[in-house]
């Protein structure tokens, strides 16, 4: 964890931070604008903390957009404060997230690194056998586009808890979802879209998740604890064949 604290050290890469966290997905020129240095300097900065895997960058087309990566804070938050005193943390930042006024709501990224090849993550996220043992829903659809998904549970119920159409589908590289509550919901806005993007990096595959075009903060705070706990799930899955001791998080429960 050395290098995710020699980075929040300074006090510029935390102004980089704390602006993609008002606003996530922003190019090097967007985080210029109110930094009295030269774009070279905020490069250079953006670079630690790249490295420090506290910001990714997602190409789409010729721009280079930078996001917050909570997983090493979520790190952190594990290893020294959800074992002491979370429950009356989490309740001081309710009460000052609800007396915020902030209209945008960020996108959320999530990046993680698995032993695997993009092959068995494509099939770990498509397939509802292996979502069900991971992630505690199955889900089920072709995986074509134009098609229907639904998050069903384990229960025998046969209820669906989230559902939503596949844009995109590129196996084993890429895929694209909408993500929806209820059928009421797309009647009322736009339903909110996942893209899940599996690179090869050396050995490993790196597998970034962005959840996009989100109503509120009741569900960005809900993602932001149910993404980490799902992906963690499958890693420990690809990678051990077993999932993690605790139960996985419910994406619908938020």
């Amino acid at each position: 964890m050395d290098p995710i604290f020699k980075s929040l050290a300074d006090s510029t890469r935390r102004r980089l931070l704390d602006r993609l966290r008002a606003e996530n997905g922003q190019t090097l020129g967007q985080l210029c604008e109110q930094l009295d240095m030269s774009r070279q300097s905020v490069t250079q900065h953006l670079d630690v903390l790249v490295r420090a895997n506290l910001v990714t960058v997602v190409r789409r087309g010729r721009e280079r957009l930078h996001y917050l990566n909570p997983a090493p804070i979520h790190d952190i938050e594990q290893r020294w404060i959800a074992a002491f005193d979370k429950p009356r943390l989490d309740a001081l930042a309710d009460i000052k997230a609800r007396a915020e006024e902030d209209a945008m709501i960020p996108n959320y990224v999530y990046v993680t690194y698995i032993k695997a090849t993009p092959e068995q993550v494509w099939k770990a996220l498509t397939d509802a056998d292996l979502t069900a043992e991971y992630w505690g829903h199955a889900n089920v659809s072709d995986w074509q586009p134009g098609s229907a998904w639904e998050h069903r549970r384990t229960d025998g119920s046969g209820t669906v808890d989230v559902t939503g159409e596949v844009l995109e589908a590129d196996p084993p590289r890429r895929l694209v979802i909408t993500f929806e509550d209820s059928p009421e919901e797309s009647t009322q806005r736009a339903p909110s879209t996942v893209t899940f993007l599996v690179e090869s990096h050396q050995d490993i595959v790196r597998l970034t998740v962005t959840h996009e075009n989100l109503p509120n903060k009741e569900m960005l705070n809900g993602i932001s604890k149910g993404w980490p706990a799902v992906l963690a799930n499958l890693k420990s899955l690809l990678e051990t064949g077993t999932v993690l001791p605790q139960a996985p998080w419910e994406m619908a429960d938020r």
